[in-house]
């Protein structure tokens, strides 16, 4: 049940417990009537009680709040069950959020899920703002992440670039493909990210059957239970739901296969290491195992479970995110076949005949650049980025903003505001030619990374491979929708969970241009 998906009150059990529990709601109420703790707050839509809005987030919350905050401003509360909350909609609100008063919305809010599933949110993304945090955020940006850690992966990169256009290149000659001779390309993107990430965090990759393994199938039922919605956090006398239609056994099941393969493949690692074999370049289990042993170096003790929890933490920033923003570029560029011609010429220009891609050609490509940043504006992989919350009240917007609340910064729709962005729904990469508009924390327009202190320090990872396997599809293929489609008959319709893929998915005819 992904994030908005299939509600838990779509249950005819559990409709029926909200029903009883909205009465006895009623009964108390009229019993004992209350009064609101808190006046100022911004406009909201009107509520039904116990639920508040949830019935109004709907199976894509990013476009339901986008609608409401339409009609109701930029700086909208909504009560989410038990739960205040405030859905930013705009850059200049964002702003005050992410930068002016970011040091009072820097927490994160407690969530059952990403607790059970993040060895105690012991992690970077879903950790409470503090100590632990600051220490946590300083390994992933001085240790794991840094510039030059991320250009030491770059042989890797290229290497499983390399063999992605190979295997498209035999899919391609084969007859009979899945659709109309077409290639899956969603399912290549998968792949390749998940190949570049084994790599660079444990020094291998998995043999794959039938385009999967049950790793990756592990991590992918990870990232579906991550993004669904959890009806006891918002009302907590609903909180049995979870047992009663098995979400909590499916969390369960995937915290102990996750945690039995992290574990073997740790002992894998170490043994190997001590044997003197795998990969000489240093991984980043490597580097995690020699902070733990040297813990004063950090400040924080580093345990196996904060290991664990970082690399799952990396998994979603180098593999879902990633994949997903390459998709919608290409999704882009096949609808905008005059674009995509601008960016493969590009490409060509700047690679010569007769070379291969490398990621140093990319630092020239100014229009692929641009095309990035606009699939990225209209595609954030994460619409919602990851939930703030306050940590004490606070006067903003005119508004007395309580503590404990919820904080949702609607990067789509702040990427599709028309105060910021002219002609907000087209395609239209040249619209970076003149705005030194960036996707980097600073300009507000474009957060597909957030910003502030909660700013994703896996930019830099994420970025390089982006590009280069953009470039690489450009550069080695001819592409085109099967049956004779037309780019502008491509199905742009997007999927429901914490990270929004494209609901369908890319078959495309790949022509080999170049050897």
């Amino acid at each position: 049940m992904s994030q908005g998906d299939t509600l838990p009150w779509n249950y005819p059990l559990v409709a029926l417990s909200v029903l009883l529990s909205f009465l006895l709601f009623l009964f108390l109420h009229l019993i004992k009537p209350t009064k609101s703790k808190n006046s100022n707050l911004p406009p909201s839509p009107p509520k039904l009680p116990i639920l508040g809005n949830l019935h109004q987030l709907g199976a894509h919350p990013h476009l339901s709040l986008a609608k409401l905050a339409r009609k109701h401003g930029p700086v909208m509360h909504v009560q989410l069950g038990h739960v205040p909350a405030l859905i930013i909609s705009s850059a200049k609100a964002a702003e005050k959020i992410m930068k002016s008063h970011d040091q009072f919305f820097s927490s994160r809010p407690q969530s059952s899920i990403a607790n059970r599933l993040l060895y105690g949110c012991k992690d970077l993304a879903f950790a409470p703002y503090g100590e632990y945090w600051r220490q946590m955020r300083k390994v992933c940006v001085l240790h794991l992440l840094s510039v030059k850690r991320v250009q030491s992966f770059r042989r890797v990169r290229e290497e499983e670039v390399a063999n992605m256009v190979a295997e498209l290149r035999s899919l391609s000659s084969s007859s009979g493909g899945p659709v109309g001779g077409a290639v899956n390309l969603s399912e290549a993107l998968v792949a390749l990210t998940n190949d570049v990430f084994c790599r660079v965090a444990f020094g291998r990759k998995f043999n794959r059957s039938g385009g999967t393994n049950r790793f990756h199938a592990m991590l992918a039922e990870y990232l579906n239970l991550l993004g669904t919605f959890d009806v006891g956090d918002f009302i907590p006398s609903l909180f049995w739901v979870s047992g009663l239609n098995g979400f909590d056994a499916r969390v369960k099941k995937s915290v102990e296969e996750l945690d039995t393969c992290f574990e073997r493949m740790i002992e894998e690692h170490i043994q190997c290491r001590r044997d003197g074999g795998g990969d000489e370049r240093e991984n980043i289990l490597d580097v995690l195992f020699a902070l733990m042993q040297n813990d004063s170096s950090i400040g924080v003790a580093l345990s196996r479970d904060s290991i664990k929890a970082l690399i799952l933490d990396m998994f979603v920033a180098g593999t879902d995110t990633v994949h997903t923003a390459i998709e919608w570029a290409m999704a882009e560029l096949i609808k905008h076949p005059e674009t995509m011609k601008k960016a493969r010429d590009e490409v060509d220009r700047t690679i010569g005949l007769g070379s291969v891609v490398k990621e140093d050609d990319i630092e020239t490509m100014n229009y692929l650049k641009m095309v990035v940043k606009e699939a990225l504006r209209l595609h954030p992989p994460l619409p919602l980025l990851v939930p703030r919350e306050s940590t004490e009240e606070v006067e903003l917007f005119g508004y007395n903003l309580p503590s404990k609340m919820r904080i949702f910064i609607n990067a789509w729709a702040i990427g599709r505001d028309p105060e910021s962005w002219e002609d907000p729904e087209e395609f239209y990469p040249e619209r970076f030619a003149n705005i030194a508009v960036d996707f980097k924390g600073n300009d507000f327009e474009l957060i597909p990374f957030g910003a502030g202190r909660r700013g994703c320090p896996g930019i830099h990872f994420a970025m390089p491979t982006i590009d280069l396997v953009i470039a690489s599809l450009l550069r080695y293929f001819d592409w085109e929708l099967p049956e004779g489609r037309r780019g502008e008959e491509l199905d742009m319709e997007e999927g429901t969970g914490i990270t929004v893929h494209r609901k369908s998915r890319l078959h495309v005819i790949a022509k080999p241009r170049l050897a």
